[in-house]
């Protein structure tokens, strides 16, 4: 059935709790490709139980997830066309690596961009810390609904993303992506068959199975991380991209990073095919 507007600007998306373990830390750390140098020490410390453990700030993407709601049926959309098309997550303080969180979800806007050319859905999710009832992080999604335009809602508003730089980078930092990436990171909760399922990534359009987008994101986070921030995750504040195009498993993710006063620029290239995969990159320290 067509998306309708109203029901779907009102879904229901379910709150959801969740209890926090170090595995749980470590496995997200180790879907984005850490670990692989057992004497990386900055790398351990994510990996690793103990009282010097750390979540990666970009954690917050998988927590309080909802899962695939969008593949409901009452939403009435095409969950096989649907993909990443901006994304955003703003810390307002240290992610735990134990305890428990609460994910509460809400569509934000729906934009019917006309039969033929899909539809935006803009959607949050606040992280609450169930003890204390702190807001530790927000984040914010953009899904390009490809096969679900023309159903007569709004064409506004569309939200506006940092420009671009046209000048040479002052950073780049090159991150492989192992051919097991994608098989790893939907361990985090996200099973869209997408990254995982030939067949049925070949009926979207793609020759093979793609990497979330989320785990780009990670991985151009940890980027950030280790030059904007040096190592420390405290430091990180907000970050936010469009995705511009897929990575497969097993491609090189290059990020191009201009320092600002208060954060940086930033945008992403597989270096295999020298493609640009994320784009109107805008980070902000804390």
């Amino acid at each position: 059935m067509p998306i309708d507007y109203q029901a779907l600007l009102n879904f229901p998306i379910p709150e959801i709790r969740q209890e926090l373990r170090w595995q749980d830390s470590s496995l997200y750390a180790l879907s984005l490709g850490l670990g692989q140098d057992p004497m990386d020490t900055e790398a351990l410390r994510y990996v690793t139980e103990g009282p010097a453990m750390r979540a990666l700030p970009t954690m917050a993407v998988v927590l309080g997830y909802p899962g695939f709601w969008l593949a409901d049926p009452a939403t009435g959309v095409d969950a096989v066309k649907l993909v990443a098309g901006e994304q955003a997550v703003e810390l307002f303080a240290p992610l735990p690596t134990s305890g428990t969180v609460v994910g509460k979800s809400r569509v934000t806007g729906l934009v019917d961009r006309g039969a033929g050319k899909g539809a935006l859905l803009y959607t949050a999710r606040d992280i609450i810390d169930e003890a204390t009832g702190a807001k530790l992080a927000t984040v914010e999604n953009t899904t390009f609904l490809r096969g679900d335009g023309g159903f007569g809602g709004p064409d506004g508003p569309v939200k506006r993303l940092a420009a671009e730089p046209d000048t040479t980078p002052d950073l780049t930092l090159d991150l492989p992506t192992r051919p097991e990436m994608a098989l790893i990171y939907r361990l985090n909760g996200d099973h869209n068959p997408l990254h995982s399922d030939p067949a049925l990534a070949a009926k979207a359009g793609f020759p093979r199975p793609i990497l979330h987008g989320l785990g780009t994101f990670g991985v151009v986070g940890r980027a950030l991380l280790a030059t904007i921030c040096d190592h420390d995750p405290d430091r990180f504040g907000r970050m936010e991209c469009r995705f511009s195009a897929p990575v497969f498993p097993g491609e090189t993710i290059r990020t191009e990073i201009w320092r600002k006063p208060d954060g940086a620029a930033f945008r992403a290239k597989v270096v295999e095919r020298d493609l640009t995969v994320i784009s109107h990159g805008a980070f902000r320290t804390r």
